[in-house]
């Protein structure tokens, strides 16, 4: 497939004239899609950039459009640590004739490079890209994970149409549906209907405050260590950080704390695409939330380059193993932890009979934390909630 059929390349503005003064600076060691220049050779590629300059799914946030060559700005500046790892940029999808096409367009590029094993790093644009972002894995054959780091769980209304405030409800009604499970991290209850909170319980998904994710930063690994895809609405993070939106919040996240999760996404094995959102440059104080992006960006990479390639197989004798007697509870509740790395996962395989279907889930990231409630007669949330959507 061509894939620059759908891609742009990137503007010769980002390319000053002393830009090779300083070699080790990430803007001359990616191979990036310029004008009259080749499209990057893929072979042997780690990661890829895309920009998406497409804004109609959020009215509110018009200019969002003109993120993808800000964040390069300030990204492309930062220093390379990594010289292994071959980085691409593809440049940019232009906004379609109409929304959908450009939808299809990212549903195609992406897909294309999460088939050839290529981790993906997108810069939106409006958050509803998250939704043709989904629709890349449709003909992997694969049940997905989907983390979102989100104030709010952009459920919309019946039969609102697609947008950034919505592709949640479309991406749980899409048919033929491939989401296995939905992980929010960072909502504020003030944004949230109390019904709303009560729907995604009712449906097995994780959901977490900001309150909670801030007072245990180490529990978010296992979750974000789960997901096949990562969406980052950028107003998660806190207005004094990361200014750049037409409606920036006034608590959130630090820049810090979104860089940590940034890298333990990185990490992830699994994790194959994610998407910076609903940044508006016309709102940047200073290039602040720009410059914020570019460090997120350079954590994510950071991670990626330490991926610790432990996830677990059955029968494996790289993990100890650990089975828990619950009172109460007529099945034990079995660890393991990686003896390579100490990372843990609850393992849900015993006596399934539908494996194929579900074999990527039956290792659920969990904790120490976990594991030591469990022997307090306490039954981790995440077995439950894994165990149900297996039932």
């Amino acid at each position: 497939m061509e894939l620059q059929l759908y891609l742009q390349p990137v503007s010769a503005d980002l390319f000053p004239a002393d830009a090779q003064s300083v070699r080790r600076k990430l803007v001359n060691t990616i191979e990036v899609y310029r004008a009259n220049g080749p499209f990057p050779d893929l072979d042997h590629a780690g990661l890829a950039i895309i920009g998406v300059e497409e804004g109609r799914g959020n009215a509110d946030n018009a200019g969002c459009a003109k993120a993808p060559d800000a964040i390069r700005k300030a990204f492309y500046e930062l220093y390379c640590h990594w010289p292994d790892i071959k980085i691409v940029d593809l440049g940019n999808i232009k906004a379609g004739h109409s929304i959908e096409d450009t939808y299809f367009a990212i549903k195609t590029v992406v897909g294309q490079l999460v088939r050839n094993n290529i981790t993906t790093i997108i810069l939106g644009g409006s958050q509803d890209l998250t939704f043709a972002n989904y629709q890349a894995y449709e003909n992997t054959g694969q049940l997905i994970n989907i983390v979102a780091v989100d104030p709010a769980f952009d459920l919309g209304q019946d039969e609102e149409t697609l947008s950034a405030y919505s592709y949640l409800s479309k991406i749980i009604m899409h048919q033929p549906n491939y989401l296995f499970n939905y992980t929010n991290l960072g909502y504020q209850s003030y944004y949230i209907d109390a019904d709303a909170v009560g729907l995604m319980n009712n449906m097995f998904f994780d959901v977490y405050r900001l309150g909670l994710v801030k007072s245990q930063p180490e529990e978010t690994e296992p979750y974000v260590r789960n997901a096949d895809m990562l969406s980052f609405d950028i107003t998660a993070v806190r207005a004094a950080d990361a200014p750049g939106n037409a409606r920036p919040v006034p608590n959130g996240f630090t820049g810090e704390e979104a860089c940590r999760i940034c890298r333990y996404a990185g990490m992830s094995d699994k994790l194959s695409a994610i998407g910076f959102y609903e940044f508006n440059p016309s709102f940047d104080r200073q290039e602040i939330t720009a410059g914020l992006i570019g460090q997120m960006i350079w954590y994510f990479i950071d991670g990626f380059a330490h991926r610790l390639n432990d996830l677990p197989t059955e029968g494996s004798r790289d993990f100890a193993r650990y089975n828990v007697r619950i009172e109460g509870n007529e099945d034990d509740v079995v660890f393991l932890r990686s003896k390579k790395t100490d990372r843990w996962w609850i393992d849900l395989s015993s006596g399934r009979k539908d494996r194929k279907k579900y074999e990527r889930h039956y290792f659920v990231p969990c904790s120490q934390k976990d594991y030591d409630s469990a022997l307090q007669d306490d039954i981790p949330d995440r077995w439950w909630q894994f165990y149900q959507k297996l039932m």
